[in-house]
């Protein structure tokens, strides 16, 4: 069989029951009797002690609906009030008594159904608040009763009703309320020396007619349960307390029975003493188990984020988490520390954090910061400071890197209660960035040999061109010389021999050109002489060069030339190089039968020089390394075509000097177009 917690747990709702309402309004018609019947004879007060109960019959219960609880209490009011009064004066204040319900109710809980809670500062305020007004309530209704009926002195009458009903809202409304429902602090026995103190010091107290001073005794019993007791039993103590005096007051036994007889005052005081101290005692222990049970549940959520913290540090294996206090003593030893330090938590406990580190690492971490060689400055230059490289001594004494961050521990009010300091050993790290700058600076100094080796080269062969350019250039001037017969005729066999020479010496002139252009490249640049020329003229100039090189191939060269001049600011010779360099390379990669275009375009921003021809192509896995110095294309060393590798460097060189780009597309096979872009020259 569900029990009603189970049911709630799965999402149904269990039909509200009428026997909490009509339990709750038994018992307040019941005390209202006694009430009545109890106040003094004389006086025109009534007795509104059980007039919390009608408001926690709101508080308790969901049925009956609220208008149908009002209406009963307001019944229940006027039948209690109405014996031995004027029913005029019983209707007046059974309505003020039912305004006092509602507003309660309505303060405490916002107009729901449900038991407020009572567990803050806030809650303690609402409250208060809600026990303030109902009273008020009370006071007013009863005020406009008396003067509208003429029936006793309507201000005391109003105070002898007022204080009762603040006195019962105070004391009654609590119990109905949810509490914190902690244990308290006290054990079985001072739980029973507390209810044995109440039950026979409070009767004793209001037996005792000439001691009214006698009831402050009660106020720290009831603030020692408050205190040290559970929520509930607290409030319980309280009910007993007023429970016992309530009934010998009524019976005439106490301090405030006699009052009036004794100093000759209105018979009403009776109730209104004991009201105030009804209200003084609610407002010692609701506030006394407030404040305890918000001290219980922060010790209880503290200890929780102690535990939850204690199981993080202490599952951080890697990192070395040390806690000092003040004094920089160690309190936290976390196992991560055991690990890297060598020491147990127990070994360290108490000790200074000074056993970690030795002279040596404090000196290098002073003159590191420029602050005196002493341990406690350094500790005190480093809280706060960041992450830093930090020496730590183990047990057995080896000295490790640890990279540490200190920092203070302060408490709610900013004062430093201690220190915490968290580290990784990074021995192994810096060991290996030690190497890895060794391996660095060992790889810099190469270069910097590799680079007088190369500049060493570069001079090497500047200076043997120059040496070379010039008897080359006499050898083919004596070959020309021979070649035309000046001295002598030559036989068929001698002048074929002699041109081979001359050939094979105008490729060594020409690779010596090109070393010297490389040269002057390294050197700074080829120190172009810029004029306005116009680019139709250049690729023109460049083609006919290369022409003669075709009269024996069967290929065919088509150049496209716009009908306009186009301009542009450069070097000739340069430029015309460039063309010769590709418009060349293009007829010697492309076999017979093949075909080479040459183009010149104008765009809206560039001028495009495109070379494209059918021969033998270039991987692709190549084209990135095209424009190296002495790169030769794999395809074009199987076929044993001759090349220096030169040229195209030196070509895009020129055009990047220009201020243009050069760009390819290829594929074996397929031939290969050579695209070079230069910006086109703006009219000032």
């Amino acid at each position: 069989m569900s029990t009603l917690h189970e049911i709630s747990e799965v999402g149904v709702t269990p039909k509200p029951s009428l026997l909490p309402a009509f339990g709750m309004l038994a018992l307040t018609a019941f005390f209202g009797l006694l009430a009545v019947y109890g106040a003094p004879e004389d006086g025109y007060a009534i007795g509104v002690w059980p007039v919390a109960l009608a408001s926690s019959t709101l508080l308790v219960s969901r049925r009956p609906t609220t208008p149908v609880v009002l209406a009963l209490v307001m019944a229940i009011a006027f039948l209690t009030i109405w014996t031995g009064r004027p029913p005029e004066v019983a209707l007046g204040l059974a309505a003020g008594i039912t305004a006092e319900t509602w507003v309660v109710w309505r303060i405490l809980t916002g107009g729901v159904r449900r038991r407020p809670e009572l567990y803050t500062n806030t809650d303690l305020a609402r409250y208060i608040v809600a026990s303030t007004a109902g009273a008020l309530v009370v006071v007013v209704a009863t005020l406009v009763t008396s003067l509208a009926t003429g029936w006793g002195d309507a201000w005391l009458l109003a105070l002898a009703v007022g204080t009762p009903s603040l006195g019962s809202q105070l004391s009654v409304t609590p119990f109905f309320c949810r509490l914190r429902p902690h244990r308290g602090l006290a054990g079985t026995v001072e739980r029973l020396a507390q209810w044995i103190l109440i039950v026979t010091v409070t009767p004793v107290v209001f037996m005792l007619d000439d001691s009214p001073a006698m009831v402050f005794l009660l106020v720290p019993l009831l603030a020692w349960g408050a205190m040290r007791s559970g929520a509930y039993e607290a409030i319980a103590q309280l009910f007993t307390v007023l429970g016992i005096a309530i009934a010998l007051t009524t019976r005439h036994h106490g301090p405030f029975a006699q009052v009036d007889a004794r100093y000759d005052l209105p018979v009403d005081v009776q109730g209104v003493l004991l009201a105030a101290f009804i209200i003084a005692s609610a407002l010692v222990v609701v506030p006394f188990v407030l404040s305890v049970g918000e001290q219980l549940e922060n010790a209880r959520q503290t200890a929780a984020e102690r535990d939850k913290v204690q199981r993080i540090v202490n599952g951080i294996k890697g990192v070395a988490i040390i806690g000092t206090d003040e004094l920089g003593r160690v309190t936290l030893f976390n196992p991560g520390a055991e690990r890297l330090l060598g020491y147990t938590a127990d070994e360290v406990d108490g000790l200074p954090t000074r056993i970690f580190h030795d002279a040596d690492g404090v000196a290098e971490k002073a003159a590191e910061l420029g602050i005196p060689d002493d341990f406690t400055t350094v500790a005190g230059a480093l809280i706060g400071y960041g992450p830093t490289d930090m020496k730590f001594v183990r047990k057995d004494g080896q000295v490790r890197n640890h990279s540490m961050s200190l920092n203070r521990v302060v408490d709610d009010r900013g004062a430093t209660i201690g220190y915490v300091s968290t580290s990784e050993d990074i021995t192994e790290r810096v060991e290996a960035e030690g190497r890895l700058v060794e391996a660095l600076e060992t790889e810099r100094q190469a270069v910097e040999r590799l680079r007088e080796v190369d500049q060493v080269k570069d001079a090497f062969v500047s200076s043997v061109s120059h040496e070379l350019r010039t008897p080359i250039t006499s050898i083919l001037g004596y070959l020309e010389m021979l070649q035309d017969g000046e001295y002598g005729e030559l036989e068929s066999a001698q002048l074929a021999a002699v041109r081979r020479v001359a050939s094979n010496s105008s490729r060594l002139l020409s690779l010596i050109d090109d070393l010297l252009t490389l040269s002057r490249l390294q050197e700074g640049g080829l120190g172009t002489a810029d004029r306005l020329v116009d680019l139709r003229k250049v690729v023109a100039a460049a083609c006919a060069v290369v022409a003669p090189s075709l009269e024996k191939r069967e290929l065919v060269l088509e150049v496209d030339l716009p009908d306009e001049p186009v301009p542009f600011l450069g070097d000739r010779d340069m430029l015309e190089r460039v063309v010769i360099n590709l418009v060349g390379n293009a007829v010697k990669f492309t076999p017979e039968e093949g075909r080479v275009d040459v183009r010149l375009r104008v765009g809206s921003e560039t001028v495009d020089v495109e070379v494209a021809d059918t021969g033998i192509g270039i991987p692709s896995h190549e084209q990135d390394r095209l424009f190296s110095r002495f790169f030769r294309s794999s395809l074009a060393q199987e076929r044993a075509i001759p090349g220096s590798g030169l040229g195209l460097s030196i070509a895009h060189a020129i055009v990047e000097q220009h201020g243009g780009s050069m760009s390819v597309e290829s594929e074996p096979g397929a031939g290969t177009t050579f695209r070079v872009r230069l910006p086109i020259l703006v009219p000032a």
